[in-house]
């Protein structure tokens, strides 16, 4: 009866339900985390709180070889994948969004599909690519790279063009109308206000490339080019030791230190580039 008096008061019901879909997400995860800790084998049954499985002599993150390849791959995945999707990204969403020719709507729903295709199908045509059409780079680190680009590149293309249509084109022109040359117009007004969509897509970026499984298993060659996710996905039905949790919390911590930083940098350069960019113009 109070909610027919007030239909526009606090929405108890939806805090419930989000703080149980919270619950409901983080419990596995944090379960996941605990055993990883686990004195003992199991990881199923707490046998005491240690650090074994990330410092001790053997079997831990630190001192397995297999598991320190794949932690590192993984890392060595996801930065040359940021340092080639953000750029390529950056420079895609200014053309798409600066593009008033013919053929721009094509092109811009092409450049949505790797957001809706099934990533399945995208691994298994990389993997026919490779191998049929372009033989010469095979399988392996290159060709996960460039798997991973390609799936990425739209993500990053999605937030700077959402970027470009909030701030719209009124710094650009007035610095055209001061006299900026393009190339000041792009460096010294557009770029930095588009700081923020560029550190929050390389974030998104660095956290898809840790998290990816299907291209990157249909890419892989041998076992040099093994990732965390591989690794877990490979060793789960048989009989692990609570190193992978180890090895899983390891990535966990690295991709949301990256998430954590990239926001503390967002809000950092979002609060203060459109005073920056009128200073520029000022100039």
């Amino acid at each position: 009866m109070s909610w027919l008096r007030n239909p526009w008061g606090r929405p108890r019901v939806l805090g419930l339900m989000t703080v149980l879909y919270i619950l409901w997400s983080v419990t596995p995860v944090a379960i996941a985390i605990l055993f990883a800790f686990n004195n003992g084998r199991s990881r199923t049954t707490w046998q005491g709180f240690s650090f074994k499985w990330f410092t001790g002599s053997v079997g831990s993150v630190f001192h397995d070889p297999a598991l320190q390849g794949a932690l590192k791959h993984t890392l060595l995945l996801a930065a040359i994948c940021v340092a080639l999707a953000t750029p390529l990204g950056v420079s895609l969403a200014l053309g798409l969004q600066r593009w008033r020719g013919r053929g721009g709507g094509t092109v811009n729903t092409l450049m949505l599909f790797p957001l809706v295709t099934p990533e399945i199908v995208m691994g298994v045509a990389l993997l026919l690519l490779f191998l049929r059409v372009f033989p010469g780079i095979g399988l392996g680190t290159e060709a996960q790279v460039i798997g991973q680009v390609t799936f990425t590149l739209s993500y990053v293309v999605v937030m700077v063009r959402a970027r470009l249509v909030s701030i719209g084109r009124e710094y650009e022109e007035a610095a055209a109308d001061l006299g900026a040359p393009p190339r000041d117009q792009l460096f010294r007004v557009l770029l930095p206000l588009l700081a923020p969509a560029i550190i929050a897509s390389a974030a998104i970026t660095f956290a898809l490339s840790i998290d990816d499984f299907v291209v990157t298993q249909y890419l892989s060659s041998d076992a040099s080019t093994t990732t965390v996710s591989m690794l877990l996905y490979s060793s789960a039905r048989g009989a692990p030791t609570p190193a992978l949790n180890a090895i899983a919390t390891v990535a966990l911590l690295i991709t949301l230190a990256t998430l954590a930083l990239a926001f503390l940098v967002y809000r950092r350069f979002a609060g203060g580039r459109d005073a920056t960019a009128v200073a520029a113009l000022e100039v």
